[in-house]
């Protein structure tokens, strides 16, 4: 009855306040995220009530129809992003009669359409359209990528989660602002979001990650109002007071990519060019309209670039298929499952373990199999494969295991996913604890690795890294001797990403060529060492 009286007591005092026009904000109130944030100053209504209208479904506003041509080459849609309708519709009453529609996916109306407006400058043509789930046909090559706006909490239902679960492996990409910074919306789309996708978790991007420097090279930006915001429950600083420093986006990764991205301050009123009405909302955090728009163009050239990408790292892994039986003398690609984002480039392993079995006589097992460290029976396994692209750590019984495995002879190969410093901080912490008074040193150029299959002397970079050190032309692989033989070899720049033959902006690795001939290297010189 208590908990009744006081619901009802906060509800008259709603309406009261509405009536009576006054300037009175209830701290920590999800609703009192709940206002216009578009480019159009609605009516002056210091707090306004709402109205019973708030309970109704999402406006009934159709997608706008994609078209359709045949092409030749891979097609490059002409519509980029989705802006879905989700949430509910309100109306607002202030003092002075006027009344207001807004709607939970829709607080800031222009804000996909003045990014992409912007994004001609740097000779991306592409349009928008709004989308209601219900209808929706989950094809990114139709429509590469889904944005969701807001700044109360995003519910979806199971099926649709599946949906979009299919939607983004299939190569497709998931954006939520949280347009305002709001912590319901943030805190419930990381929930959804991590249910989502079990096998990964929401991490936070590193600074030298490609969506930082595909168009602008990102590394501070600016804040307003300061980034420590008060959490559902009211906890937290916030300083209201202007602050410099680094970006913070949050993805899930698919494969290489950023599948899901997550931006715990507010973008869309910095892509709408105006500022106006968020400066209104005292707890709002975002970023300013140059950062915004700085992160925008880079976030919709990475969408673009990373799509073929996304598309044939998230197929059935269908070499392997045909080798379902149990391995018996063939090598056999296994591959380390750890807490970091692990799973790098899907379908590359099968990839280049085809291109071996085509032009040698070497037995191979086309099935790649994933290892759990310290559960899994090591002793089938000559040959382990590490990679990532974020930081990891193992526990002391994977530490052990792995001593074990190389200790009876066992072969890891190493490879830094995209080729990102915080995964390569993360080898070299988490080998010391394993190799013990071992150290990476660089592989001699004359070394017989690189003369196993081919004969290696010069491999070719990726643009990205000819452009940094332009006088690097042989390979840079480090090895750590234990009890006298290579045993394990590490490829600070990435190897693998060259095996599928697909563009990969802002790698830091080999050449598709230099890849594979680096890789059916190492294949060879395990079987005959």
């Amino acid at each position: 009855m208590d908990k009744l009286c006081k619901t009802l007591n906060i509800s008259l005092l709603c309406f009261l306040i509405g009536l009576l026009g006054l300037n009175v904000h209830l701290d920590g109130a999800e609703k009192d995220w709940f206002i216009y944030l578009g480019d159009k100053k609605p009516p002056k209504a210091p707090q306004k009530s709402m109205s019973s209208a708030e309970a109704l479904p999402p406006l009934p506003l159709p997608a706008v129809p994609l078209r359709r041509t045949e092409r030749k080459k891979p097609p490059q849609p002409d519509y980029l992003i989705g802006k879905v309708i989700w949430g509910e519709a309100g109306t607002f009453v202030d003092s002075n009669q006027h009344t207001m529609e807004i709607a939970d996916w829709n607080l800031c109306p222009t804000d996909v359409q003045k990014l992409l407006e912007q994004t001609r400058q740097i000779e991306l043509f592409y349009h928008w359209s709004n989308i209601n789930l219900s209808g929706f046909h989950y094809d990114p090559k139709q429509l590469p990528a889904l944005l969701f706006s807001g700044v109360r909490t995003l519910r979806l239902d199971d099926q649709t989660i599946g949906s979009l679960r299919n939607y983004v492996l299939d190569g497709g990409m998931i954006v939520c602002d949280s347009i305002a910074g709001s912590p319901w919306f943030y805190e419930s789309c990381r929930e959804v979001f991590n249910k989502m996708f079990p096998e990964s978790r929401v991490r936070i991007l590193p600074l030298d990650h490609p969506l930082y420097h595909i168009i602008a090279d990102i590394g501070q930006v600016t804040y307003p109002r300061g980034r420590e915001i008060a959490d559902r429950e009211g906890n937290g600083r916030f300083t209201g007071v202007k602050e410099v420093g680094a970006p913070l986006l949050e993805g899930v990764y698919v494969g290489s990519r950023v599948g899901v991205l997550i931006s715990k301050y507010g973008l869309g009123c910095g892509w709408n060019q105006n500022m106006e009405n968020v400066q209104t909302l005292k707890q709002a955090v975002y970023f300013d309209i140059d950062s915004a728009t700085r992160l925008g163009l880079n976030l919709a050239a990475y969408m673009v670039g990373y799509a073929e990408a996304g598309v044939l790292e998230g197929r059935a892994e269908v070499f392997g298929l045909a080798d379902q039986r149990p391995p018996t003398d063939e090598f056999v690609f296994a591959q380390i499952k750890h807490g970091g984002g692990w799973n790098v480039h899907p379908n590359s392993a099968g990839a280049l373990l085809m291109k071996l079995r085509r032009l040698t006589s070497v037995r191979v097992n086309l099935k790649r199999t994933a290892i759990t460290l310290g559960k899994d029976d090591l002793a089938d396994y000559p040959f382990l494969y590490l990679t990532g692209l974020d930081d990891f750590v193992l526990s002391q019984a994977e530490v052990e295991a792995l001593q074990r495995f190389l200790g009876q002879g066992g072969f890891l190969l190493i490879n830094n996913g995209l080729g990102l410093s915080t995964f390569d901080q993360a080898v070299r912490r988490e080998m010391a604890r394993v190799m013990g008074g071992a150290q990476f040193e660089p592989l001699p150029e004359r070394h017989e690795l690189y003369g196993s299959l081919f004969e290696i002397k010069e491999v070719q970079y990726s643009p990205v890294l000819r452009k940094a050190m332009p006088d690097m032309k042989t390979p840079k692989l480090l090895g750590a001797t234990l009890g006298g033989e290579l045993k394990v070899l590490y490829s600070p720049y990435d190897l693998e990403a060259g095996w599928l033959e697909v563009y990969y902006p802002m790698l830091r690795g080999y050449e598709p060529l230099s890849a594979q001939q680096l890789g059916m290297n190492i294949v060879t010189y395990i079987l005959t060492h």
